[in-house]
C-alpha cells in the first residue's frame, strides 16, 4: 500500500489527525461552556429565555457543530485528493485546519460575525483541495 500511496501521503494522515486533536479541543470548549453557562446535557443549544448567558453558549456550540458538519468533506478530500497531490493536500489542508481553529475561536467570543475574520479563508483552502481532487480524478482518467 505504501508503495502506491508514496511515502508523501504521511503528510496527509498526519493532517487527518491534527483535525482530530482540533475536533477534541474544539469538544473540551463545548464541555467547559456547558458548565460555565449551565447548559446541561442533552439540551443541545440553551434557549434565551431560560438562559440569560444562551447567545454565548450557543455560539460555542455552533462554532464547534459547524467544524463537524465540514469534517466528512475535508477528509474525504484530504484522502482521496492526497492520493495525486499528498504535499499540495498536507498543505492545503493545515491552511484549512488553521483557518477552522479562528472560525472557533471568533465564534466562541459570543459575537457570530467575528468567525468570519481568518475563518472565511476556510472556503479557500476547501477550493484547493476540491481543484487537487479534480485534477486527481482527471488524471486517472488519462491513464
Amino acid at each position: 500500500m505504501v508503495e502506491f500511496l508514496g511515502k508523501e501521503y504521511g503528510y496527509v494522515v498526519i493532517v487527518v489527525v491534527l483535525y482530530c486533536f482540533l475536533n477534541f479541543w474544539m469538544a473540551f470548549q463545548v464541555g467547559k461552556a456547558r458548565k460555565k453557562y449551565k447548559v446541561n446535557y442533552p439540551t443541545l443549544y440553551a434557549l434565551e429565555s431560560e438562559n440569560k448567558d444562551a447567545k454565548l453558549f450557543n455560539c460555542v456550540q455552533r462554532g464547534h457543530q459547524n467544524s463537524l458538519e465540514m469534517m466528512p468533506m475535508f477528509f474525504i478530500l484530504m484522502v482521496l485528493g492526497g492520493m495525486g497531490h499528498p504535499c499540495v493536500c498536507a498543505a492545503v489542508g493545515l491552511l484549512y485546519i488553521v483557518t477552522r481553529y479562528f472560525y472557533f475561536t471568533g465564534y466562541a467570543t459570543g459575537d457570530p460575525q467575528n468567525r468570519l475574520n481568518i475563518g472565511k479563508y476556510g472556503f479557500l483552502a476547501l477550493l484547493g483541495l476540491l481543484i487537487c481532487n479534480l485534477s486527481f480524478g482527471i488524471n486517472l482518467l488519462r491513464r
